[in-house]
């Protein structure tokens, strides 16, 4: 697997990753400092190591695949991430979307439900000395004991927004999921106003692997 190098040859990948991601509408200086910062190539299996800061998914076992650089930085820019924000992640993975998170200074929470990638990835935080609270479980119902926060992300495709992250969002909050079929999804951008209620925007067309929960598929 991967070893934990940093070359002058990635360094200078990430500077032209950063620079291909502002071409495509990424504009939060914080998140393209984080993506500039986080060492792609140790999120994925070495055998696609010289392709790490391409703008591409890979597989990363168990069915799943690392989000394409575009996508973590789109949602990340949606989140309006501060400083010390609490942030629950749905969807642990690789560790790549998480470690852009507390690369920017957030409080994360991570839920995987796949044990093989959890143990991976939690293993990799604690080389990395990245600090985020990493939880096995069902991420469709959120973590009830931690809420609530700030923010929530969901990296995986929902046929409908749980009822229960809705819950555990904070007055001004906001929830970024992807909803539609197992195929296809819509971002959405969620905020929870002063009075409850919500206000849903959707946004551009994304396709990711299929958010499996209680309340999901």
């Amino acid at each position: 697997m991967n070893n934990f190098t940093d070359t002058y040859k990635d360094k200078g990948a990430r500077r032209l990753l950063v620079r291909e991601l502002k071409s495509k509408g990424i504009i939060d200086e914080k998140v393209l400092a984080a993506i500039g910062k986080v060492q792609r190539h140790l999120f994925i299996h070495n055998d696609f190591r010289h392709h790490a800061y391409q703008d591409k998914a890979f597989p990363i076992g168990e069915g799943q695949t690392i989000s394409q650089p575009y996508t973590v930085a789109y949602q990340t820019q949606l989140l309006h991430v501060e400083p010390k924000d609490k942030i629950l992640e749905i969807g642990t993975g690789s560790g790549y979307q998480a470690a852009v998170l507390v690369e920017m200074g957030a409080h994360l929470y991570s839920i995987e439900r796949q044990e093989k990638l959890f143990l991976k990835t939690k293993k990799l935080f604690s080389d990395l000395n990245y600090k985020a609270t990493l939880l096995l479980g069902d991420g469709s119902v959120g973590c009830e004991s931690a809420a609530p926060f700030d923010k929530i992300i969901v990296t995986a495709g929902a046929p409908k927004v749980p009822q229960n992250l809705v819950n555990q969002l904070k007055i001004g909050g906001i929830l970024i999921i992807p909803v539609g079929d197992e195929k296809n999804q819509i971002m959405h951008s969620i905020i929870k106003k002063t009075d409850g209620s919500l206000e849903v925007i959707p946004l551009h067309a994304f396709r990711f692997v299929p958010l499996i929960g209680n309340q999901a598929w």
